[in-house]
């Protein structure tokens, strides 16, 4: 399947570090620089003996970075990974075969071809998610909004997934002018004026239950889609973009669905990451 909203997908090679002319990935869902970053202000910088003792890099293109005689220690990287070596071992195919096992749903995403692999693949998602809902149940009520090393809460969480399924489904391969829910979470980068354009409101704190509700109605939109899907239908072009600041491309039906089954796999793996400290706790 292919993921248009990635554009650095999982196992990709890119042809080596990026030249002075190139333009830089802000993260694999980003697709600008936007507001409020530093854009190019530490292009080629170097750090000698500098102290970045809990220094944290969010939506970073850090191609062709060289970390030298440093001192590692309680270091987490997340991202797309590829030719990373450490210690002049590549660690790349290590890292997404671990991936892999502890989450073969991935493999499930990457080897689907037909509208048949789709629907199996959907319902291990419904099942996957259904699991991790009663596991977030079953712990203290406030722990739903607590946010984990600065990522989302596991609330939000469900509220992106409600927005993605509202752009990259309702809005592309159902042809709805204005899908969106009001509770819906755009990625942190997307404009304010823009989703205040589609009737969200970032500031929003909707109750919990509200949030269940929403993405119930959601997921219930995917599964509806899902179950109509031939693998015909599968090339056919979608005539609106996802929403605003989405870039104006060509995309089709089983693009669009591999966007909503890409972001419901990713965010799965980020939950039950965040809810098994949360339990820690």
């Amino acid at each position: 399947m292919t993921a248009d909203s990635d554009p650095a997908s999982p196992g990709a090679s890119p042809s080596g570090p990026a030249g002075p002319s190139a333009p830089a990935q802000f993260g694999p869902h980003r697709f600008s620089g936007g507001e409020g970053g530093d854009g190019e202000r530490f292009r080629g910088a170097r750090f000698d003996v500098a102290d970045l003792r809990g220094a944290r890099f969010t939506d970073c293109d850090l191609t062709g970075v060289t970390i030298r005689d440093c001192w590692l220690a309680d270091v987490s990287i997340s991202g797309y990974l590829s030719n990373v070596t450490v210690n002049g071992v590549d660690v790349t195919d290590f890292v997404n075969a671990e991936l892999d096992r502890r989450h073969p749903e991935r493999v499930q995403f990457r080897e689907g071809q037909t509208a048949d692999d789709v629907r199996v693949l959907w319902a291990t998602i419904e099942r996957l998610w259904a699991q991790t809902v009663e596991r977030a149940g079953r712990l203290p009520a406030w722990v739903v909004d607590e946010q984990v090393n600065e990522e989302w809460s596991f609330a939000q969480t469900l509220r992106h997934l409600v927005f993605i399924t509202d752009a990259w489904a309702s809005r592309t391969v159902l042809d709805e002018e204005m899908p969106y829910h009001p509770l819906g979470l755009p990625q942190s980068w997307y404009p304010a004026a823009d989703a205040a354009a589609i009737g969200i409101d970032l500031s929003a704190r909707p109750g919990y239950a509200e949030v269940l509700a929403a993405r119930a109605d959601r997921m219930a939109v995917m599964r509806r889609i899902v179950a109509g899907l031939t693998d015909g239908e599968l090339g056919r072009p979608c005539p609106r973009t996802p929403a605003p600041g989405y870039p104006d491309e060509d995309r089709t039906v089983i693009d669009c669905v591999a966007v909503v089954l890409d972001e419901e796999i990713e965010h799965y793996r980020f939950a039950v990451r965040d809810l098994a400290i949360l339990e820690s706790r």
